[in-house]
């Protein structure tokens, strides 16, 4: 069994994996202000972005869903993996060697189920690499040169060539440490009667990558048509490989499709490889699957899509009926974009790939930019089946083509498409088609479930709740501003539960006369055995933004805690008051007396505090 990851190892791994590069791989970010990052959540839908990052602590925050962490956090929630697995896995990535406890370390075998499969993959990737100039391989270089590819492209790709024989690759990693069990849940392997056999055989071979470029699957091309099996053979699903989530070539693209604020969506490795040799690097193909709604959670990250967004997301499909289904069955999943959504088809039929081996280079670039808006494709596609010349014909293209307009969410869209929509047909009446479009749209009306709403924070619209908040955002950020003010003040001073554990959490690590300048030391303290609800607030005021800058950090402070004191006295002395109006002065005589005594008390406190806040 492998034992525990020393806590120098894991704080040495936080240290030498910044939180702005790991994030930064996955999603679109930008700056916010204040030394704070900004994107779309990975982990939740939305459409402004609420994913906060704060570099300089090491923290991330989402204000949508109300998660966060560090950085081993957001590897774990991402790649759905134990602590353990993540610190290696970022250890992996530094070049941390990681020290375990309870019987020292022992390379390979106390390292995680991930690691050793991310491992086996690299291995087998550079292994298919080195076949491809092998003599029996010259039919898979055959095959490249005929589509226009060099053996410098090849090697840019990772292309290689797995041999024809049954156990090749298996011999090879197992002579490298790993077991057949690995080989087999990682899918490079099948079970043999006699041990593993290659999944892939005789067949030219693309290394899938997921987005930080760690090969996690493969994809394979049957060089031999006379022989069994499909085509194209992907590896299957495996704890490494989730065919609904992988894009091949996004490693490559993502930085690209970043800059330019545009995604291109081929059918396939040859067609990613002829679009990236052509100029347009922002091209990626689904594998062995259809293009569905985890694909889009991938692209909306990178493309940092919220509405306004002028992102492009390109289709490109084959001009026959296959193609053009393909196109139909994108447009299902377009409203999901809040970017502007195109296809592109060439009228010939033409792949990217066939097109630059015919035309060159230019025409693949002339193929994305002659880009044709998604919804109009979808209207004229459906269309182009009925005979325009006759009204029977314009009315059925018109009923066929009225759902795919209803279901256009923008309204002042809808209507222009609709307006197309009658130009189209040539009824030469708007009023009609808007009026046949309303008729299928009430028919119509959506019954799908309702998503689950991501949790709340609290409503921070509050003046009293916006202060208690941004106090204690003082307190973990910059608790040198407080002062002993702060640590005296009592839990009364907070109306919120959550805001109250976190002020006694503070309490219990000493107060803020115990934090020194704070930090992430202060902010690790805190942090350490808290509870998973106050975890997330906690996180939240490390990485939100204080809203004075640094000139006027410690007016502002000052400001805030006078105005929390003030709110705590004013809430007392409304309680008190409301105890003396039930308070009989007759027969009662002492207890109304001490009422007012701390009344007349609480009065004067009142306006000292506010002969503060008007200096302040």
């Amino acid at each position: 069994m492998a034992g525990r990851i020393s806590d120098e190892d894991i704080a040495l791994v936080r240290e030498r994996s910044p939180i702005a590069d790991i994030v930064g791989e996955h999603i679109q970010l930008r700056n916010a202000g204040g030394g704070n990052l900004k994107g779309l959540c990975p982990f939740h839908e939305e459409k402004s972005p609420s994913f906060n990052v704060t570099p300089t602590r090491g923290y991330w925050y989402c204000f949508g869903c109300a998660e966060g962490g560090d950085v081993i956090t957001f590897v774990r929630r991402l790649e759905h993996l134990s602590f353990g697995e993540a610190v290696e896995r970022l250890a992996g990535r530094a070049g941390i060697q990681l020290r375990y406890e309870q019987g020292g370390y022992v390379p390979g075998r106390e390292q995680g189920e991930r690691t050793r499969l991310i491992e086996a993959h690299r291995a087998a990737a550079e292994f298919y690499a080195s076949k491809l100039s092998a003599p029996d391989a010259a039919i898979g270089r055959r095959f490249l040169s005929e589509r226009g590819f060099e053996r410098v492209d090849a090697e840019r790709f990772g292309v290689g060539y797995a041999p024809a024989e049954w156990e090749a690759l298996s011999r090879h990693l197992m002579a490298r440490g790993f077991t057949s069990a690995e080989l087999i849940k990682g899918g490079l392997a099948k079970e043999g009667r006699r041990g593993p056999i290659d999944r892939f055989r005789g067949r030219l071979v693309w290394p899938i990558r997921d987005i930080t470029g760690d090969v996690i699957g493969f994809g394979a091309r049957k060089l031999n048509d006379a022989e069994d099996g499909p085509k194209y053979l992907n590896t299957p699903e495996s704890p490494l490989y989730k065919k609904s989530e992988v894009l091949y070539g996004v490693d490559l693209a993502k930085r690209e499709i970043s800059k330019r604020s545009q995604a291109v969506i081929v059918e396939g490795y040859t067609d990613v490889m002829a679009c990236h040799l052509s100029g347009v690097p922002t091209a990626v193909a689904t594998c062995g699957t259809a293009f569905g709604e985890e694909h889009i959670k991938v692209l909306r990250r990178l493309l940092l899509d919220h509405t306004g967004s002028q992102g492009e997301v390109v289709f490109t499909f084959d001009g026959d009926s296959a193609g053009q289904k393909a196109a139909l069955r994108a447009f299902a999943d377009e409203q999901k974009f809040a970017t502007q959504t195109f296809v592109a088809v060439q009228a010939d039929g033409l792949d990217p790939c066939d097109l630059r081996i015919r035309h060159g280079d230019a025409a693949v670039r002339d193929l994305i930019a002659s880009r044709e808006p998604l919804f109009a494709f979808a209207i004229r596609s459906v269309i182009s089946r009925y005979d325009a010349s006759t009204n029977e014909g314009r009315l059925a293209g018109l009923d066929a083509a009225a759902p795919i307009v209803a279901r256009i969410k923008d309204q002042g869209l809808r209507k222009l498409y609709a307006v197309s929509l009658d130009r189209w047909l040539g009824f030469n009446d708007e009023s009609f088609v808007l009026d046949r479009i309303m008729e299928v749209s009430l028919r119509a009306q959506p019954g799908s479930r309702q998503k689950a709403r991501p949790r709340k924070v609290a409503d921070l619209t509050d003046p009293t709740v916006r202060t208690e908040a941004e106090v204690l955002k003082l307190a973990v950020q910059r608790p040198a501003l407080l002062g002993p003010e702060f640590d005296v003040m009592g839990g009364e001073a907070f109306t919120l539960p959550e805001h109250l554990a976190l002020y006694k959490l503070i309490a219990d690590a000493g107060g803020t006369a115990a934090a020194g300048a704070g930090g992430r030391e202060w902010v690790d303290r805190l942090l350490n055995g808290v509870s998973d609800s106050l975890r997330g607030l906690l996180t939240r005021f490390a990485v939100e933004e204080i809203r004075a800058d640094l000139t006027s950090e410690e007016r502002y402070a000052a400001g805030l805690l006078v105005a929390l004191e003030l709110t705590t006295v004013t809430r007392v002395l409304d309680q008190l008051k409301s105890r003396m109006e039930r308070t009989n002065p007759v027969e009662e005589p002492e207890e109304y007396k001490r009422l007012y005594a701390e009344l007349v008390a609480l009065e004067q406190q009142r306006r000292v505090l506010r002969e503060r806040a008007a200096a302040s």
